[in-house]
């Protein structure tokens, strides 16, 4: 059975609890003496829950003691819930609590100190990939010392029998002319994997997060693409997390380590 004092307003259960522990209430108590502390509707099974604390040996002051540590504990709880956002491109819904796709991955960006780590499968070229990639490149450009690496799914059109190195100095030229709008070119990698020529052994690097200064992480379904930001249905969530945010960039700068993935040469 849940307790009553669950239902409870976080300044419910600290103002019940300062009333308890300066003893303003003598037992038993009755409902009408809850009347300014809890809601009309709860006062008497609150009332009968502090009873009963009480006869089971309970003083004032451990009661307090116990609404102070939930109070404690929904004041965490609602932390965590502020640390968390859901990330949606797509139609809106009335009364849904979300965040915008393009805003975040801007603010994100135009925020970033130290290090950013993306990480797409696909990516816009043109005029909509200048618009997607400007607000990091002229974050790059502004700050010398930012460091930005990119993951990005180099693949094999599935007929192509092309050398491995064509393709790559290819991406790299198409990177710089057509999707690069700054003067500081971010490290760029790739998955050999996806240039293989077997279509039994070869992958695809399909990740798509972003993680900035190693305190936030931004996961989600959408691609660096102009329709995914701005038109398709997309999920992500935005988790303001350090121990999250490192994982996750750990596992990429691990895969780079064991040269599982590999630099774009030129890039």
């Amino acid at each position: 059975m849940i307790s009553p004092l669950m239902s409870l307003s976080r300044p419910a259960l600290t103002d019940l609890a300062t009333a308890l522990e300066t003893e303003r209430f003598s037992f038993p108590i009755y409902p009408f003496a809850l009347a300014s502390y809890v809601p009309e509707q709860l006062a008497g099974a609150i009332a009968a829950e502090l009873n009963q604390l009480r006869q089971q040996g309970m003083s004032s002051a451990h009661m307090a003691y116990m609404l102070k540590l939930l109070t404690q504990e929904r004041a965490i709880a609602q932390q965590k819930q502020e640390q968390t956002a859901l990330v949606w491109t797509g139609p809106e819904v009335l009364g849904a609590e979300s965040r915008d796709t393009a805003v975040v991955v801007r603010e994100l960006f135009s925020s970033a100190r130290h290090s950013v780590l993306l990480s797409s499968f696909a990516i816009d070229q043109g005029a909509k990939g200048y618009e997607l990639f400007r607000p990091l490149a002229n974050r790059m450009d502004a700050n010398p010392t930012l460091n930005v690496r990119m993951f990005l799914n180099v693949k094999r059109q599935y007929t192509t029998t092309t050398p491995t190195s064509d393709l790559l100095r290819q991406f790299a030229e198409t990177f710089r002319k057509y999707v690069w709008p700054g003067q500081r070119l971010p490290e760029v990698f790739h998955d050999p994997r996806a240039l293989e020529l077997s279509t039994h052994s070869n992958a695809c690097l399909h990740a798509k997060c972003v993680v900035v200064d190693e305190e936030r992480v931004f996961i989600t379904s959408a691609n660096f693409t102009e329709a995914a930001h701005q038109r398709n249905i997309e999920a992500g969530v935005l988790l303001s997390n350090r121990v999250t945010a490192r994982a996750i960039r750990s596992q990429f700068e691990m895969l780079v380590t064991q040269k599982i993935l590999q630099r774009v040469p030129g890039l």
